[in-house]
């Protein structure tokens, strides 16, 4: 990703927002020049709920080069409370402890190291919800 990209992007890589179409209620993570579901231009910036539940995961053995130090590594599908699902890696768990429907919380962790422009790049992963 190059750096000025990078910047811009920064508000809704740091915290878990994105753009609602104000028309349909679609979700988008980049803000749109149309909604994809209705064709709407109007949106409004929100932010999501951080806690979900696990609907399902798969375990990636074999990923892109960048993030090779932290295989196997678990995504999973999340829909939060207010029903938006979105994909996101899942961490503090072993394999044998995720189960369908687990309650999961959202945490701020690195997420990779970009060596050409020397950018550590933080995001939101989620965990099981600590009771």
């Amino acid at each position: 990703m190059k750096v000025p990209r990078y910047w811009r992007n920064k508000p809704f890589n740091y915290r878990l927002a994105g753009w609602r179409c104000t028309h349909c209620g679609t979700f988008h993570h980049e803000r749109p020049i149309v909604c994809r579901k209705c064709g709407a231009r109007e949106f409004a910036e929100v932010e999501l709920p951080k806690e979900g539940k696990l609907l399902a995961y798969t375990i990636l053995k074999t990923p892109p080069k960048e993030f090779g130090s932290q295989t196997p590594y678990i995504i999973g599908l999340i829909e939060l409370v207010d029903g938006t699902r979105i994909l996101s890696q899942i961490v503090d768990v072993q394999e044998d402890e995720l189960r369908p429907e687990m309650k999961v919380e959202l945490v701020f962790r690195k997420i990779r190291e970009d060596e050409s422009s020397g950018i550590i790049e933080y995001g939101y992963k989620f965990r099981p919800m600590l009771t």
